[in-house]
C-alpha cells in the first residue's frame, strides 16, 4: 500500500497521464505536498525519458543501469503502473480511476485522447468534479493547436533565445537556449498553481472544470521585463551576455584567477563597493552616481571596474565584500554547487530508498523548495521502476489477483 500523506493535498488522486517533463513536474509538486499521485505509463517501454540516457541510475555495484536518471528528476512519490490505453480493457480501466480521481493531467496532441474515450467531455460525465488539466505546446486553439511542442522550439519562437547569450559580433555570440527546460519546467509550476486554483474552487462550487496550459503561453509569460520592456517601448531587446539591461554594475568579472558576480542593485550598494574598493569618489561621479547613469554609461564605468575586478582572486572579492551588503558570489558548477555549506546546510541533496527489485537500493534527488510549516512537503516514494505499483492500485480499484492476472494475460497492463 501507498505510505499515508499528511501533506497539505493528503487526501487527493491524481490520475498522471503526462510523460517527459512539463506534466510530470506538476504532478510531483502536487505528490510533494501530499497527493497521491498514480502515474499511467506505457507497457515496456514506460515514460520517454526512462531511456533518455546517458547519463543512467547505478545499481549497488556502481554498474550503470539501463534506466536514465533524467526519469529521477520529475517523478518522486508517484506510483507507476502500465496500461495499454489502445487496448479496450485498458481504457475501461483508466476510465474506472478518473471516476475516482480528483485530477487528471495530460500531455497529449490537441484531441488525442477523444479517441479513448479519455478526453474532458467524456470523463467529465463520469465524474463532474474532476479537474482536467492539458499540457500541449501551442494550446487548444489557434492556428498551432496541431503541432507538436518542445521545450527548444518554444524557448526560439517565444523570444527567449534572442535574449540569450552575447551579442552578435562578441566571441561566442548569437542565440543559445537556456541549460535547463525551463518552458517546461515553468509551464509544470503554472500547471499546478491552476490545479490549487481548481481545487480551491470547487470547494465552492462543486464542479470541476477544464485547464488549458501551453509551453507557448507560458514562455511569452516568463519573459517578464522583457517582455514589459517591449511594450512599454516598442523596442524588441537583445542579448547581452549576463549584463543586466536595466541595471549596472550586474554582471560576471573577469578576477586573477577566474571569474565573480557583481549583483549590484541599488546605488547604496554601488557606494558601498566604491568604499570597499578605495574608489569613493566613482559614487559622486555624475555619470555613476545613480543606477539610471550608470546604464547610460556603463562602458565607462567597466573601462574602470574591469581592470580593477582583475587584480584580486574570486575567494578574495567576495571575502572583501560579503560583510560590505555588496552581492558578490561564484559562478560555481553544479557539483560545486551541491558542495557549498549553504546547500549542504538546508538538506538539499536528498537519498531516497528505493525497493523496487532492480538493484538500485536508493536515488538521490532534488529537495522540493516550498517549506510549509504545519504541512511540508514529504519524500514518500523514490523515483518508481516501471509498473513497479501496477498490482498494488489495481488491488485498491477492487481486482481481485484472478481479475489483475486476466489483464496482464490480455495486455492491457
Amino acid at each position: 500500500m501507498s505510505t499515508p500523506s499528511h501533506g497539505a493535498l493528503a487526501g487527493i488522486k491524481v490520475l498522471d497521464l503526462s510523460r517527459v517533463l512539463a506534466g510530470p513536474w506538476c504532478t510531483q509538486m502536487l505528490a510533494d505536498l501530499g497527493a497521491d499521485v498514480v502515474k499511467v505509463e506505457r507497457p515496456v517501454a514506460g515514460d520517454d525519458t526512462r531511456h533518455w540516457g546517458p547519463p543512467f541510475l547505478q545499481d549497488d555495484a556502481g554498474h550503470d543501469t539501463r534506466q536514465a536518471s533524467y526519469f529521477t528528476a520529475c517523478n518522486r512519490n508517484k506510483r507507476s503502473i502500465t496500461v495499454d490505453m489502445a487496448h479496450p480493457e485498458g481504457q475501461a480501466l483508466l476510465r474506472r480511476m478518473a471516476q475516482q480521481a480528483d485530477v487528471v493531467v495530460e500531455n497529449f496532441k490537441v484531441g488525442g485522447l477523444a479517441q479513448y474515450g479519455l478526453d474532458y467531455a467524456s470523463l467529465k460525465t463520469l465524474n463532474p468534479r474532476l479537474i482536467y488539466c492539458s499540457i500541449t505546446g501551442f494550446g487548444q486553439d489557434g492556428p498551432y493547436a496541431e503541432r507538436a511542442g518542445y521545450d527548444l522550439m518554444v524557448q526560439a519562437g517565444c523570444g527567449l533565445m534572442s535574449i540569450t547569450g552575447h551579442a552578435d559580433g562578441e566571441p561566442g555570440g548569437g542565440p543559445l537556449k537556456v541549460g535547463v527546460a525551463v518552458v517546461d519546467v515553468f509551464t509544470g509550476l503554472y500547471a499546478s498553481n491552476a490545479i490549487l486554483a481548481a481545487l480551491n474552487a470547487r470547494n465552492s462550487s462543486g464542479e470541476g472544470q477544464y485547464i488549458d496550459m501551453a509551453l507557448l503561453d507560458v514562455g511569452m509569460a516568463v519573459l517578464a521585463n522583457q517582455a514589459a520592456g517591449f511594450l512599454a517601448t516598442g523596442q524588441a531587446p537583445g542579448r547581452a551576455g549576463n549584463i543586466h539591461p536595466s541595471l549596472a554594475p550586474y554582471q560576471d568579472f573577469a578576477t586573477r584567477d577566474g571569474n565573480v558576480l557583481l549583483a549590484i542593485g541599488n546605488d547604496g550598494q554601488f557606494a558601498r563597493f566604491c568604499a570597499a574598493v578605495g574608489h569613493d569618489a566613482w559614487a559622486q561621479d555624475e555619470r555613476f552616481a545613480t543606477n539610471t547613469a550608470r546604464v547610460r554609461h556603463r562602458a565607462a564605468l567597466l573601462a574602470l571596474m574591469e581592470p580593477l575586478m582583475r587584480t584580486r582572486g574570486t575567494a578574495e572579492w567576495i571575502a572583501l565584500l560579503e560583510d560590505k551588503a555588496v552581492p558578490c558570489g561564484p559562478i560555481n558548477t553544479i557539483a560545486q554547487a551541491f558542495d557549498d555549506p549553504q546547500v549542504r546546510a538546508r538538506g538539499i541533496r536528498l537519498e531516497l530508498a528505493r525497493d523496487a527489485g532492480d538493484g538500485i537500493a536508493s536515488v538521490a534527488s532534488v529537495a522540493n523548495p516550498m517549506r510549509l510549516s504545519a504541512t511540508p512537503v514529504s519524500y514518500r516514494i523514490a523515483p518508481p521502476a516501471l509498473g513497479q505499483h501496477t498490482d498494488e492500485v489495481l488491488r485498491e480499484l477492487g481486482l481481485d489477483a484472478q481479475a489483475i492476472a486476466a489483464l496482464k494475460e490480455s495486455r492491457a497492463v
